[in-house]
């Protein structure tokens, strides 16, 4: 059995990412077993004139107010300087990427779907994989956050990562980042956030909901939690653009 074949088969995180453009417009989503969000980037062509965000399933009831710091961090900055802006802990971190990758593909004339899948750990090892248009373009192997495959990472740590990335094309730079973070998330699984032992240990500062202003309202959103595994997947209603 192939690969593709056998990470399909296997439980684990599940994410999506569609990003839709158009004259003037461009829209994406994400869904994943924590979240689903959408953001609309209205441009001229090459400055953002208005950020629309929508948060249709979080996780904490205090996410909704990111929605208007993301619209004041990207509203007149130009589509090729969104990824300069350097305000992402302040915003919801998912929001923050779609709009970077929305604005980087703002111009494109045609969708596009990037899948990640991210299997439950089997003898210790993750598998993890990007699919860009149904087309697998990346895939790791890891024990716990260090890698074993492919071979030029063995050793290095996925929350290391920074050089290598930065050393890659724009391509290859937004394609590592996105299985990066997925992967980072994956590890998630399992895990009872509803407990206040466990929300502890997630660090302050490090998004819109865990600022320090924020996170004493916080609280968890019980059933918000998907589990993707062995069903069409997040938007699955979505059609692929062709490989």
């Amino acid at each position: 059995m192939d690969d593709a074949v056998r990470i399909d088969g296997l439980p684990g995180f599940r994410r999506r990412f569609v990003v839709d453009p158009a004259p003037g417009r461009v829209r994406c989503d994400v869904e994943d077993d924590y979240h689903h969000m959408r953001v609309v980037v209205l441009h001229d062509g090459e400055v953002a004139t208005q950020v629309e965000a929508e948060m249709i399933r979080v996780p904490w009831t205090t996410c909704g107010g990111a929605q208007a710091v993301l619209a004041r961090t990207f509203t007149g900055v130009r589509l090729d300087q969104f990824a300069e802006r350097g305000e992402k802990v302040a915003n919801c971190t998912h929001l923050f990427d779609i709009a970077l990758l929305a604005a980087a593909h703002a111009r494109d004339t045609a969708p596009l779907t990037y899948d990640i899948l991210v299997a439950d750990p089997v003898e210790g090892v993750w598998r993890a994989e990007l699919r860009r248009n149904g087309a697998a373009v990346l895939g790791w192997d890891l024990s716990g956050f260090v890698f074993s495959q492919p071979p030029h990472l063995a050793g290095m740590r996925l929350d290391k990562l920074r050089p290598w990335i930065d050393s890659l094309d724009s391509v290859g730079q937004e394609q590592a980042r996105l299985l990066r973070w997925g992967t980072i998330l994956a590890h998630g699984r399992g895990r009872q956030f509803a407990d206040a032992s466990e929300r502890r240990r997630l660090p302050l500062g490090q998004c819109y909901t865990f600022q320090p202003e924020n996170a004493p309202n916080a609280r968890y959103i019980e059933g918000s939690v998907r589990d993707f595994s062995g069903s069409a997947g997040p938007l699955s209603e979505v059609r692929l653009p062709a490989a």
